[in-house]
């Protein structure tokens, strides 16, 4: 048997080596630029929404940060998995980020077979914003507390409807979850959109909603709408007045809306670390907080680590509800 010498070894390593890092080098040559020409940030809602209007605000502050463009593109349909279908394909350059939700990043996948994978698809890179819901009624309904609510649906079990926004919405998920956590039986009243919910709630049409601030929030100051309770798990700094479901009587009744930065799959390391330097800057910005928080938002920044945590709580939590409740994507 031929014996290689030490001193080969360490020339045919020191050879490998070098093949090695030729081979890295475009890649961390393009990393150590980047960006050096626009951005395209994939927003999965149509224009207008909250997605939208939060991409926006943060995409400005990434694009001062980087001197390059950060054009946004509307990505709308099927619950927003039309746009993390198409965010899933780009090239994972850097180029294509695409803002995730609840929706389509979280629970979609656990209720339908999808044309993506969160797990093989995409890097999570940072929790961007989260959002309590409120649960609204019209001012001169008879609920005057969530206690009200679930003694008439027990007195009257599947015969109290709510409004949501679409199956596996969080407006459909925090209500079975109260329906879960109460033990009571309401019907869900599905929308195309939170928009029309809460416009037939305000015209008495519908007897409730658990909404999202932005729709509902100046119906609340203007006293067309009350609101019962929140789902944070403390009062939110944002609606202090509201009391939590838990001070309203109904343990267990946490669910927040949240967005959060996604990448495609194979995106360079470097790259996914300069996005997240960039929203750790971008995200404690006084003027992107303060928009956001009109909103009815609280932004966040987060390490993918505590990204990929966070993905796998909220998995946990909303595969066991959609389990113990039954729930569809047809609902």
């Amino acid at each position: 048997m031929k014996v290689i010498s030490s001193f080969s070894r360490r020339a045919l390593l020191g050879v490998a080596a070098a093949g090695l890092l030729a081979a890295q080098a475009p890649a961390l040559a393009q990393a150590a630029k980047f960006p050096d020409r626009p951005v395209k940030l994939i927003v999965t809602y149509p224009p207008g929404g909250s997605s939208d209007l939060m991409a926006r605000v943060m995409g400005q502050k990434m694009s001062e940060i980087w001197g390059q463009p950060v054009i946004i593109e509307s990505k709308p349909g099927a619950a927003g998995s039309i746009g993390m279908e198409f965010a899933a394909r780009q090239p994972n350059d850097g180029y294509t980020f695409v803002i995730g939700n609840l929706g389509p990043a979280g629970v979609n996948p656990l209720l339908q077979k999808l044309p993506y994978s969160m797990d093989k698809d995409f890097i999570s890179v940072s929790l961007t914003a989260t959002g309590a819901n409120i649960l609204v009624v019209p001012a001169n309904s008879p609920y005057k507390s969530v206690k009200d609510i679930i003694a008439d649906a027990k007195a009257n079990p599947g015969k109290i409807s709510f409004g949501t926004s679409g199956p596996g919405s969080m407006s459909h998920l925090a209500a079975e979850l109260m329906m879960r956590q109460s033990g009571i039986k309401m019907v869900a009243i599905p929308y195309k959109g939170g928009g029309q919910a809460v416009t037939d709630v305000l015209a008495g049409q519908l007897p409730m909603i658990i909404s999202d601030a932005l729709p509902v929030s100046q119906h609340i100051a203007s006293g067309k709408l009350r609101a019962l309770a929140i789902t944070s798990e403390k009062r939110s700094p944002l609606f202090p007045e509201i009391p939590t479901f838990a001070e309203a009587g109904l343990d267990g009744m946490v669910a927040l809306n949240w967005w959060g930065l996604f990448l495609p799959a194979g995106t360079p390391q470097a790259i996914v670390d300069n996005y997240n330097a960039t929203l750790n800057k971008a995200m404690v910005n006084a003027d992107l907080k303060d928009r956001f928080n009109k909103l009815g938002v609280e932004p966040h920044s987060s390490t993918p680590a505590e990204f990929r945590a966070f993905l796998a709580n909220e998995k946990v939590k909303y595969s066991k509800l959609i389990a113990d409740n039954n729930i569809k994507a047809d609902q």
